[in-house]
């Protein structure tokens, strides 16, 4: 009983120095702690309120991979001090807090959590359209275009692919859309452009995993190459600070290209890669931006497996 004692001591103590001196995710972790609820009980008296607030968010504010910026959110932090038997306003004066000291708007990349709760996502939501990670096709070459809109938003992207069937009978394929943190995929469009339709559509909120299955209307044999085109129409989230793609497999040439609105140059650009979502980034290059034509982009002759991307810094 006295180490229980102990326990709760200790937590009710690190609770009152996060309480003074934040940041706002380890004071809501440490509140969290030390009364002992697991984040599906959290999210049952958060529903209680009135505020539907999902498990996966409540892991990232708690984490620091996200913080509540939408209305609802904040709804749901002010339920949470009640919830949680804290002051009054401590968490949205932490908060606040946070938002006087973080300077020019620049979104940290994805976490390497929030990565792999995504996966773990994607994983399901390939599974309900009984896809297979590879989808029995080989990519030979993705040219993928990325747009940036005037409030530094990712408003969509573009991809012309061209695939070789490694199996009788492929008739699709299952394009992956991950948007930025505090999107919403249930107002994203998926558009078929060119050699394929608009098949199955998944989504998941708090992560923002979106998929679409896109039909070519053949079945492909063996050998067989196939060319089609597809997009996704975004602009649902906040400000924008890079554009990462995954590779599970090794395959054909990938080139990226990031465009940015007139109205929203960044001072500068990078690409970088990582082996993995838990690896540190390597081979960071500075990239010049091209002031006709407002982009920058990457080639890569031959992928390998693990992730690539283009990131850029707001003034």
């Amino acid at each position: 009983m006295r180490h229980g004692t102990q326990h709760a001591d200790v937590a009710t103590a690190e609770l009152e120095t996060a309480l003074r001196g934040g940041p706002f995710h380890v004071a809501l972790r440490a509140a969290i702690a030390a009364r002992g609820l697991p984040l599906q009980r959290v999210q049952h008296h958060l529903s209680r309120y009135g505020v539907k607030v999902g498990v996966t968010s409540l892991s990232y504010w708690q984490q620091g991979a996200r913080r509540p910026q939408r209305p609802e959110s904040l709804r749901a932090v002010r339920a949470l001090e009640e919830i949680l038997q804290l002051p009054d306003e401590s968490l949205i004066r932490l908060l606040a807090k946070a938002d006087d000291h973080s300077g020019p708007e620049r979104p940290a990349g994805r976490s390497y959590r929030s990565l792999v709760e995504a996966s773990g996502v994607l994983e399901r939501l390939l599974a309900e359209l009984e896809s297979p990670l590879d989808g029995g096709l080989h990519t030979l070459g993705h040219h993928e275009r990325v747009r940036i809109g005037a409030h530094r938003e990712l408003l969509g992207r573009e991809s012309h692919h061209i695939v070789r069937a490694h199996r009788d009978g492929v008739d699709r394929y299952v394009a992956i859309h991950h948007g930025d943190p505090g999107c919403a995929p249930e107002r994203m469009a998926v558009r078929a452009l060119e050699n394929c339709r608009t098949g199955r559509v998944r989504w998941h909120h708090d992560t923002g995993v979106l998929v679409a299955e896109l039909l070519f209307d053949t079945r492909l044999r063996a050998g067989d190459t196939f060319l089609f085109r597809y997009g996704f129409d975004d602009g649902t989230a906040g400000a924008s600070s890079e554009y990462v793609r995954g590779f599970s497999f090794a395959g054909g040439q990938y080139a990226l290209q990031v465009r940015f609105a007139e109205e929203a140059l960044p001072v500068r650009c990078h690409r970088f890669t990582q082996h993995s979502a838990a690896a540190p980034r390597s081979g960071r290059q500075e990239l010049a931006l091209s002031g006709r034509h407002r982009s920058v982009h990457l080639v890569e002759p031959r992928v390998r497996s693990g992730i690539l991307g283009i990131g850029w810094d707001w003034e």
